[in-house]
């Protein structure tokens, strides 16, 4: 076992420096869509990691920014195998918005945006290494970080890097933030899913020959009150049509009507019930048709067996350290959920511990960077 509390005192030393670093990451925006900002980014993150000796490829995108693989080997002879570390570079904020929610530090709280999802994730992962080397600790096996520039628009462009290389792991670690501000990790996490209904119709007048039209909208709103019973709340199954679009004037019968569907899912199995449904829906109105289109953009992270070891194997790390640590499950998806479909067992919620993701109050627990950081050392050093 890693010296936990060896581990946890070297890294609470090294908290000012953790906090510069973390200032230089949230004061270098990285909006999802400004591939040139995510790459800025990137740089800065790779020069630490090469100061560090690490073995850095930039995977290349044309349309999304680049991706990093970090390859890090502490042990003498060949490793007994690989750590998958999964961070993200992306946040959901325009340009600008720094400008309105500026770095800062008050009452113990870091605020920026950014800075719980993730960028303190990406400075813990740097100094856990460091502390790692510190103490002469050699894991056995080799660590892979992935930071990936576009999990806050759905992993088009890195999932197939992702899934690469967690077919070669033996485990992966999420640096996402923790549930809740008493810092749990993620043991489950829904699938998230996508589908698109368009109703076809036929335009017409509407004071002349409404009888020659078949209305679109009208048509969608049945379809609507079908897929609203598609909701299973006992089971954690939800369905909601978040975007509906439709026609092109109030005097003309719509000829085309479209809805957006948001579907969540505990269990791959219910995804694959609600898929069925989706594809059984058939026209009401003489004249309509239907076009279907969608799947599960992340599959659900179940709460495995595999999983459950991971967790409390990380609890008894905690506990080394005097601190306590629970578990959740959470509705929304990470590429943690990518992983863990594969059977790669995955552990995700290690980042910081903090709260208001995704918006301006966002902010992270100044003394959960050494903590959160001295745990996912200890992860890496007895895998």
């Amino acid at each position: 076992m890693a010296p936990m509390r060896e581990l946890l005192r070297t890294l609470r030393a090294q908290q000012p420096h953790m906090l510069r670093l973390l200032r230089r990451l949230v004061q270098t925006e990285s909006p999802s869509l400004e591939k040139t900002a995510v790459d800025r980014l990137g740089r800065l993150l790779a020069t630490e990691w090469r100061r560090r000796g690490a073995q850095v490829r930039t995977l290349r995108q044309r349309q999304r920014g680049d991706h990093l693989r970090v390859s890090v080997w502490l042990g003498h002879g060949r490793p007994a195998g690989q750590l998958l570390v999964l961070g993200h570079l992306d946040t959901v904020y325009p340009p600008g918005t720094l400008r309105q929610t500026p770095f800062r530090i008050t009452g113990g709280r870091v605020y920026g945006p950014g800075v719980y999802d993730m960028k303190a994730g990406l400075v813990m992962a740097l100094f856990a290494v460091d502390a790692l080397r510190q103490l002469h600790i050699a894991p056995q096996k080799r660590l892979v970080f992935l930071f990936t520039s576009d999990e806050e628009i759905g992993s088009d462009s890195s999932r197939r890097w992702i899934e690469a290389e967690a077919r070669r792991s033996d485990a992966v670690l999420v640096l996402e933030p923790s549930a809740g501000r008493d810092g749990r990790l993620k043991t489950a996490r829904k699938g998230v899913g996508h589908w698109t209904v368009t109703a076809h119709g036929r335009a017409a007048h509407a004071g002349i020959n409404p009888q020659d039209g078949v209305n679109a909208i009208h048509e969608l709103a049945w379809q609507i009150a079908r897929i609203a019973r598609f909701q299973q709340p006992r089971r954690g199954v939800t369905v909601n049509v978040d975007v509906i679009a439709g026609g092109t004037r109030a005097n003309v019968i719509a000829e085309r009507a479209t809805a957006e569907v948001d579907v969540r899912v505990w269990r791959m199995a219910d995804a694959k019930r609600l898929a069925q449904k989706f594809r059984a829906l058939r026209p009401v109105l003489r004249g309509a048709r239907l076009e279907i289109r969608g799947g599960m953009n992340r599959p659900p992270l179940e709460r495995t067996r595999a999983v459950r070891h991971l967790f409390r194997h990380a609890q008894q790390l905690a506990q080394q350290m005097g601190l306590e640590l629970k578990e959740a499950a959470t509705g929304g998806g990470s590429d943690g959920n990518l992983t863990a479909a594969l059977g790669v067992p995955t552990l995700d919620g290690l980042g910081a511990v903090g709260d208001g993701a995704h918006s301006p109050r966002e902010f992270v627990y100044a003394r959960s960077l050494p903590e959160r950081a001295a745990l996912l050392a200890g992860l890496l050093a007895t895998l």
